[in-house]
């Protein structure tokens, strides 16, 4: 019997929900004609590793996990000490949805919350974390992580994650990036990858693929080679090593050899550009935040949202700061959004 969705088209609760890109899924209905060697040792996972060090115009580590908890988890650890600290946002996913991954794979290390307009971090918010204490009753800080794009859909720019960068170097910190969504920040900031990573100290970048038109799968990207040493063992140790993994792989080749990484990315910034402008022209809803990326912030009244709700829309209330939020997927079309326009117009107006 057929699976039949409750609305139609995409939904907006989640990039999550989107299916594999055409790319992507070609690619893997490909690896999946003949056998290849496992664990890795194969003609795929050797063609996205370079195709990835490509992109970043340098010589990186690559390794592939099944999720973006795993990569920051582990990337993470491979940063630190039981007794150290992770400075990120008060907001950001390893802090609120990551179940205390962070901390267990990397022994109990501490995470720091900051605060900054945005979802971003500040290059004085972390020097008030370094040094408001520096004795040895307290975590030392050791890493910084920040989230490009950020969990609020804003992008860091090249001079704010210099000016972290330098902050970083400044108190002898690492510098992780968490890119579950990093296509959509390279197409909002129409810049080469390398100037928003390595070239600005950038350690390890964990590199989305999953929102980016993939079925399952991240990148670990390490810049840093020598923070890459035994990385493969961590993530056999936590289950993260795939005897197949051409299944991984393949995909990142899909989205890669052709560019329709990017293509996806902008796909998807342009759906939320043309849903954040037809709630700017909707009196009821006050849209929230600077949108850069793929996620539309906006505050509803109640009755609308609840309306919204049960003409079959999905959206998150719980995630950001306030108000809910319209994620758009690479495959969110103009009509999905101008659907869920007409009935938010007609749901307003049926409120007044």
């Amino acid at each position: 019997m057929p699976i039949v969705s409750v609305k139609p088209g995409c939904q907006f609760a989640s990039d999550n929900t989107a299916p594999m890109s055409t790319g992507a899924w070609e690619a893997l209905v490909q690896a999946n004609r003949d056998c290849q060697s496992s664990y890795g040792d194969d003609p795929w996972t050797a063609r996205a590793c370079n195709l990835i060090r490509e992109i970043f115009e340098c010589q990186a580590e690559v390794f592939f996990v099944f999720n973006g908890t795993a990569a920051n988890s582990l990337a993470l650890a491979a940063m630190c000490q039981s007794y150290h600290a992770i400075l990120c946002h008060e907001i950001a996913h390893v802090e609120t949805d990551e179940c205390g991954a962070p901390e267990f794979f990397s022994n109990g290390t501490k995470l720091l919350l900051l605060s900054g307009d945005g979802g971003k971090l500040l290059p004085d918010g972390i020097t008030h974390a370094v040094e408001r204490r520096r004795d040895i009753h307290y975590p030392k800080p050791r890493v910084v992580s920040v989230t490009q794009a950020t969990e609020l859909s804003t992008a860091y720019s090249i001079d704010e994650l210099a000016a972290i960068s330098d902050t970083c170097r400044r108190h002898g910190l690492r510098l992780h990036m968490d890119g579950a969504r990093f296509a959509n920040a390279v197409a909002a900031l129409d810049v080469p990858p390398r100037k928003i990573t390595w070239e600005l100290g950038v350690d390890v970048l964990c590199l989305g693929g999953t929102k980016n038109g993939m079925g399952v799968g991240e990148a670990v990207v390490f810049f840093n080679k020598g923070l890459a040493e035994e990385f493969a063992y961590r993530c056999k140790q936590a289950g993260q090593l795939a005897s197949k993994m051409r299944y991984l792989t393949a995909p990142w080749v899909g989205l890669l050899d052709n560019g329709s990484w990017l293509d996806n990315a902008r796909r998807a910034n342009a759906a939320a550009a043309r849903l954040e402008q037809g709630f700017r022209a909707i009196p009821a809803i006050e849209v929230l935040g600077h949108r850069q990326a793929n996620a539309v912030f906006a505050r509803l009244p109640d009755p609308l949202a609840t309306a919204l709700r049960a003409k079959g829309w999905k959206f998150y209330d719980f995630i950001g700061s306030g108000g809910s939020r319209f994620m758009c997927s690479w495959a969110v079309t103009d009509a999905d959004v101008d659907a869920l326009l007409a009935d938010t117009r007609d749901a307003a107006g049926a409120a007044r």
